[in-house]
């Protein structure tokens, strides 16, 4: 169910988190969707999404009702979360709260989930950070967001998205990502242009001052993640962060 994942609970006066990063098994899904599919908009069984919900909301101590998507679309809106769910889920591409009684999740199948961090003020967020929103400033958004409600010591978790090796596009578009951050800049595995959007994120993180821990793996080299550009017809796994109150301190 995870390929990743670390429950921090808080300490004296500091939020703790509970964060991870999904993978494809253990879920109730078939098909192009096997097995742990997030994703209510890929085309999958309604009831077998809701049930792969439910089993990741168990492990964070939830209700699927308590679990926060948005509908994604390579922006860089914020849209803040709070108890009330929001139906539909809101357009945008990072979600902030402060509240730990919700999760919020990052769905992905070849992008960069990115999950953040403020262990003193108590707040977390979710991006979704492809090539569009490496380029756009999708990272910068969130960041700013944060920092506006008072954030000064973020940390950040990035997440398996596919590899430069095979990511292979037309050379305007990596000289696109390069001009938002050099790291971007790469090659595929035979040479031609291609972007490495994960180091490019990673990159803009750091600039920005937030310590940054980066998980490796590429989502279209690993089948045990979920990639879009593998297999065409796909299901989503996730990005997924809750905050810990002080008061579940060990």
């Amino acid at each position: 169910m995870f390929r990743w994942r670390e429950r921090e609970p808080g300490v004296g006066p500091s939020f703790g988190v509970d964060w991870a990063i999904t993978d494809r098994l253990g879920g109730t899904s078939v098909g192009p969707y096997s097995s742990l599919n997030l994703g209510a908009h890929v085309g999958d069984d309604p009831h077998a999404v809701a049930r792969n919900r439910s089993r990741v909301a168990a492990e964070f101590a939830l209700q699927r009702e308590d679990l926060r998507f948005m509908r994604q679309v390579h922006g860089c809106d914020v849209a803040l979360v709070g108890p009330s769910r929001s139906d539909p889920p809101p357009e945008a591409d990072v979600m902030v709260t402060d509240d730990p009684d919700v999760a919020l999740l990052v769905m992905v199948a070849d992008c960069t989930p990115v999950l953040l961090l403020d262990r003193t003020e108590g707040l977390v967020a979710a991006v979704h950070a492809g090539r569009v929103g490496l380029t756009s400033g999708v990272v910068d958004a969130a960041v700013a967001a944060l920092r506006e409600r008072g954030a000064a010591n973020l940390e950040a978790v990035v997440g398996p998205s596919v590899c430069p090796r095979c990511y292979e596009v037309p050379a305007s578009l990596r000289d696109a990502a390069a001009a938002a951050s050099p790291a971007a800049y790469s090659v595929s595995r035979t040479g031609t242009p291609a972007i490495d959007v994960a180091a490019g994120v990673v990159d803009q993180l750091q600039t920005a001052g937030v310590a940054v821990t980066w998980l490796p793996g590429c989502t279209r080299e690993d089948e045990t993640l979920f990639s879009h550009r593998r297999d065409g017809l796909s299901g989503r796994f996730a990005g997924v962060v809750r905050l810990l109150p002080p008061e579940d301190a060990a």
